[in-house]
Parts: structure tokens; C-alpha cells; sequence
């Protein structure tokens, strides 16, 4: 039964965000979507998940630029498609594996483990650092991410200015996505605000590559504006793979006129060797066989880390995880016992079709909240970002016991832990 109070509830929050047109997706796919309850955490773990992910961050950054320096084989090994080998040798920050990234974490009895950094194009950003202050302000909380859309802007202000410093035009500044898809849309334009940059949004579908330059057809107009520096929240293993209607491999241009400092990208294509979970794979044997990292950097992944791996270790010894290498959402996602039965799977159809990593279950601490369709008892996803290369804001997720791409998300407030979810 649908409780009238938090159908009412829920609609004083999100009304007024629709209104101003920068939240609207609060139900997607024809049921809730933002949820109008609150998950109340303690100053304690706010500061622990935010080390967490500055220390998974320092990781990243530095086997991620070890990479850069090695041959084809081993970006083959990690996923890399061809076309975009090049490109993702260049590097515009050192320092940072990402511009705008966010790491997965489960809360377990051993502490917080990382399940998969989503570092090319990450979402859940309206929700994190706009949507999660209106519910702790409407319910007179503390809002844990208060303060930190300043990141965003310093964070693209710093990567266009190092753009600048290594060559490259950054006059003609577009944000890019799928225009219809009204998450994508709404998280680059939130982005593109929240930037400072001078820039216009544009469809995917207007972008043109021509000789040396990506163009923006603008069909109003009836012209070709060219792009210095583009934005775009579209995975750039499916950018690699595009061709146009007659077959021109137009993602493999694209990419190559990245390579050849004649298109700058947001985020920067090196940060697509950390999307590959084949990476968490690499870092994981490094560890194990005690190389490369610091003591103190050894001590962070065994912390934060799972044992993950490229062939399964796990069978016949303790539950498991199945998941592709560029798979999102829990897309092709399987969960396994020690015994190999399979104890959860994702339904939908994509992604099954890529190489998968193996890594040790993380058990998601349980919840139990109200929603439009009665009370929910689900499992708690925890995202954190990690924007300019610093912890940033961080968002809730509930869903079975996969993450899925119909999970609900879940405002977090600074409050009593022993309270109740309200």
C-alpha cells in the first residue's frame, strides 16, 4: 500500500525541481526514479569514504601514467581498443587519473571496498551535488556534499588552462551527448553550468569530422562551426568503434585527431585506461606479488581493493563476482557461491558480449525504505567522486543484489545513525 504522506512528500521535493529544469528524471522508465526519503550517515564515514577515494585515486593516477610508457600488447591485454591507442597516451594532468570520475564502494564488516571506478563518463551527478542538498534542506539536514559543486568549476577551469599550456585551441568549447536521452542530456548541461566555461551544448548527432578538425553542423544556420574542446558523455569504446552510414570509421578519426592535439577531450582520453576493470586486475597482481607500489600504497589497496582477476581463482573457494571490462549499470553482471551456482544475473542484453574479470563478492549492507510502491528492503550502493583528482560529492544507490540501471536513488543527510531512515 502506497503511503499518501510520502506520496505527498515526495512531491514538495521534487516538483520544484522539475520546474527549474535542472532535475527532471526523477522517474525514469515509467516508476520512481529519486527517492523522497533520507539515509542518515555520521561525520566519521563522510570522512572515510572521502580518503578512500583520494588514496584509490593516487592508485590509478600512477599505474595508469606506467601504462602510457608501455607497448600495444599490454593496452590490448587492458581492453584498449585500437583506434584509440594513441590518444590515450597523451596526458594533460599527471596528477590526476580523471577530470570528472566516481568510485563504486561497497560498506562492509571489513570496511569500505571499491568495486569499479567509473572514470570516462561517469553519471549521477545532478543527483549527487544538486538533487541530495534540496532533500537534507527540506528535511533540515546537514548535506554531506554542501560546498563542492566549486570542484567542478575548478576542475574544468584547470583542465582547459593545461589544454592551453600543451598546444592545443580551446576558443570553441561544446558539451555533448545523446540530446534525447534525458539523463545524459540534463548531466552534461548541469555540467556545462556548473564549468564556468563559455561553451553550447550540442547533440552527438550534430558533430561532424572533416579533414583535420571535428565540426559542429549547425543545421539552422546551415554551416560548419568548428571544435576546439569537447565534452561528451558517450563511453569512448563505443566512440572507437563508430563508423558513419557508409561505413567511414568516424570515432577512429575523431581519436585521432585527439592524438594529433587537434581536438582537446573532457574527460581526457587517458582516463579511459582506468574504466577498464582489467586495470583493478593489474593493480591486484601488483599487489600480490608485492610490486611496484609503496608500502604505504599496498597498505590502500588491501584496504580498499577486492582480489580481482582476469581468469577465475575463486571456484570452489569463496563467492564471486562475474562482470565485463566496460560493462555499466550491472550490465552483464553475475553473481556466483563458492560453488559456482549462480545466485544473481543481470537481465538485460548488453555488454555479455565483452571480456569479463572476476572478482571477490562484496556483500552490500542491507536497507529498508519507503517508496511510491510501498517499502523497499534493498541493498545500498555507494558512489563517491573524485573530481580534479580530490574527494567530492558522493550519492546512495538501493537495488537488488545487483546495481542496476533501475536502482533507486537515495539522499544522504549528516545525522544520527541510529535514527530512522526517514
Amino acid at each position: 500500500m502506497v503511503d499518501q504522506s510520502y506520496q505527498r512528500r515526495r512531491e514538495e521535493i521534487y516538483a520544484p525541481m522539475r520546474q527549474e529544469g535542472i532535475f527532471t528524471w526523477d522517474s525514469m522508465y515509467n516508476q520512481e526514479y529519486a527517492l523522497a526519503s533520507i539515509y542518515p550517515i555520521s561525520e566519521s564515514f563522510r570522512a572515510e569514504i572521502a580518503g578512500a577515494t583520494e588514496k584509490l585515486g593516487k592508485i590509478f593516477t600512477r599505474t595508469i601514467r606506467v601504462i602510457q610508457q608501455g607497448p600495444d600488447e599490454l593496452l590490448n591485454e587492458l581492453g584498449i581498443p585500437e583506434a584509440a591507442r594513441l590518444a590515450v597516451r597523451l596526458t594533460a594532468n599527471p596528477d590526476i587519473p580523471t577530470v570528472v570520475g566516481r568510485f563504486d564502494f561497497a560498506r562492509t564488516p571489513r570496511g569500505l571496498k571499491m568495486l569499479e571506478f567509473n572514470s570516462d563518463t561517469p553519471t549521477g551527478v545532478v543527483e549527487a551535488f544538486y538533487v541530495n542538498g534540496n532533500v537534507c534542506r527540506f528535511y533540515g539536514w546537514q548535506d554531506p556534499n554542501d560546498g563542492m559543486n566549486e570542484h567542478i568549476f575548478a576542475a574544468f577551469q584547470d583542465i582547459i588552462g593545461r589544454y592551453k599550456k600543451m598546444g592545443f585551441s580551446a576558443d570553441a568549447v561544446y558539451f555533448s551527448s545523446l540530446d534525447w536521452h534525458e539523463e545524459d542530456a540534463g548531466t552534461t548541461r548541469y555540467l556545462m553550468r556548473e564549468s564556468g566555461l563559455h561553451a553550447r551544448y550540442i547533440p552527438l548527432s550534430s558533430l561532424a569530422v572533416k579533414g583535420d578538425r571535428l565540426y559542429f553542423r549547425d543545421r539552422e544556420q546551415g554551416s560548419y562551426q568548428p571544435v576546439d574542446v569537447l565534452y561528451r558523455l558517450h563511453a569512448l569504446e563505443i566512440l572507437a568503434e563508430e563508423t558513419d552510414d557508409d561505413g567511414y570509421p568516424t570515432g577512429a578519426h575523431l581519436l585521432d585527431l585527439v592524438a594529433n592535439k587537434k581536438l582537446a577531450l573532457i574527460n581526457p582520453p587517458d582516463a579511459f585506461i582506468a574504466q577498464t576493470k582489467a586495470l583493478q586486475a593489474l593493480i591486484w597482481n601488483l599487489h600480490e606479488t608485492n610490486a611496484f607500489f609503496t608500502l604505504e600504497e599496498h597498505e590502500w589497496i588491501d584496504t580498499y581493493m577486492l582480489p580481482t582477476y582476469l581468469e577465475n581463482p575463486f571456484l570452489g573457494k569463496t563467492a564471486y563476482v562475474r562482470k565485463p571490462i566496460f560493462g555499466r549499470e550491472g550490465g552483464a553482471v553475475t553473481l556466483y557461491d563458492a560453488s559456482g551456482e549462480t545466485m544473481a544475473r543481470d537481465q538485460q542484453s548488453l555488454y555479455w558480449d565483452q571480456p569479463m574479470v572476476y572478482q571477490q563478492l562484496a556483500e552490500l549492507e542491507t536497507v529498508e525504505t519507503d517508496t511510491l510502491r510501498g517499502r523497499f528492503h534493498g541493498r545500498l550502493l555507494w558512489g563517491s567522486f573524485l573530481i580534479g583528482g580530490k574527494a567530492s560529492a558522493i550519492m546512495a544507490r538501493i537495488d537488488r543484489k545487483i546495481t542496476g540501471n533501475l536502482s533507486y536513488f537515495l539522499p544522504v543527510g549528516i545525522g544520527d545513525r541510529k535514527g530512522e531512515l526517514r
